[in-house]
């Protein structure tokens, strides 16, 4: 399904969240996830579909100051 991943276009396989994490890379570290402009907490993402068309952000920190 087409998705827009970070503002950019994106294909996916994966039906939920968290398997569309894993699907594009996002095991290790701490991020943050939004979906269509809401924020999902990590507990939440095994069971949040996706739908195509769906806006996904993914925020990780940054370290600095």
């Amino acid at each position: 399904m087409k998705i827009l991943l970070n503002g950019e276009a994106a294909e996916v396989k994966a039906a939920t969240l968290q398997a569309v994490l894993a699907e594009l890379g996002y095991v290790d570290g701490p991020f943050a996830t939004a979906l269509n402009r809401e924020f999902v907490p990590a507990c939440e993402r095994a069971g949040t579909r996706l739908a195509e068309g769906d806006a996904l952000e993914v925020i990780a920190p940054m370290q600095g100051g």
